[in-house]
């Protein structure tokens, strides 16, 4: 399966739906007193839409790799008049404004931090526009605090949904390679310390809300730290030589897309793929590649055809699908 355009234009006119829809809107806002009793809109006048801020953030971010992908579709031109609208100084400004509250240390931590930096590094991609300049502030904000971030924190959160600590560095370190050396360092030494001592995985999953793989999304983060001829050894011993992904790994059932939580299940079937997919390819002559790629495979095929339809999964899903397409290509 690829990204065609027939593909991109029903993403895109998907997040063009919400990235700027207000309501409904689950909020992550600690107050300080009634002043902060304040509607989406006023709070996060860049990131008000898509149910919640971070799901706004990843929806931008599906929007500009699809007008990148595809400049000469129809919906481009909608997406660069929103863009231009939206990433302006006054409302980055507003977004630092609030992450500057003593209330905000711990907003959108890690998830959100994550794909605020693939955004920007996916707003750079656009040499002809202004909107990666206009994202760097608030950019180098979150990084500065993920670096803080992991000089404090002991021990990695597995966690199959938004506080799992791999996927929020798959994302960051991608975005620190050209832009943050001593991040880039952080990220490695800490990986090293805390996952490279990962073995024989036989973990419970999946859980019933999960949204990522706790083993494949540390998995995916280890083989960009690691070399690639200790990565192959390394990734065999946690879990291809004990039968989880033969025997264990398989697309998951989605009982009722409509509730939020469970729809967090086609998330899982698409990050598994993404996961499994660019995993393979970082194996190269590997005997797992095989097994690898058809579990990829497997994955994307049970859920590609509901990243739209019911909101609470199309709010958020097609950013999934497409690395799930970028990792599988």
């Amino acid at each position: 399966m690829e990204l065609t355009e027939e593909i991109a234009r029903t993403f895109a006119r998907a997040a063009l739906g919400h990235v700027a829809r207000e309501y409904p809107h689950k909020l992550d806002h600690v107050m300080a007193s009634d002043a902060d009793v304040l509607p989406p809109r006023v709070l996060h006048p860049v990131f008000f839409g898509s149910f919640d801020w971070h799901s706004c953030v990843h929806g931008w971010w599906t929007l500009l790799r699809l007008r990148r992908r595809f400049p000469a579709m129809p919906e481009a031109k909608a997406i660069e008049a929103l863009a231009d609208a939206t990433f302006t100084r006054e409302k980055i400004g507003a977004e630092l404004d609030y992450l500057a509250r003593p209330e905000a240390r711990g907003f959108e931590r890690p998830y959100g931090w994550g794909w605020l930096l693939a955004l920007h590094d996916e707003a750079c991609r656009h040499p002809d526009q202004h909107w990666g300049e206009a994202i760097e502030p608030l950019a180098r904000a979150f990084a500065e605090r993920l670096g803080s971030y992991l000089e404090i924190l002991t021990y990695p959160i597995t966690v199959g949904t938004h506080f799992n600590t791999a996927f929020a560095l798959v994302l960051a370190r991608e975005w620190a390679e050209e832009r943050d050396p001593a991040l880039l360092k952080s990220i490695d030494k800490w990986s090293v310390q805390n996952l490279e001592n990962k073995t024989n995985y036989q973990g419970w999953e999946p859980g019933g809300d999960e949204f990522l793989s706790p083993v494949l999304i540390v998995g995916l983060l280890m083989s960009a730290v690691m070399p690639p001829a200790q990565f192959g050894p390394w990734f065999s011993a946690l879990a291809i030589n004990n039968g989880w992904v033969e025997q264990a790994c398989h697309p998951v059932t989605v009982s009722d897309r409509s509730d939020g939580k469970i729809a967090h299940l086609d998330g899982l079937n698409l990050s598994r793929a993404w996961c499994l997919g660019a995993i393979a390819a970082r194996l190269g002559d590997d005997p797992a590649r095989p097994l690898l790629e058809r579990r990829a495979s497997d994955h994307l095929g049970a859920s590609f055809e509901h990243v739209t339809g019911d909101y609470m999964g199309e709010h958020w899903l097609a950013s999934f699908a497409l690395l799930a397409l970028a990792g599988t290509s």
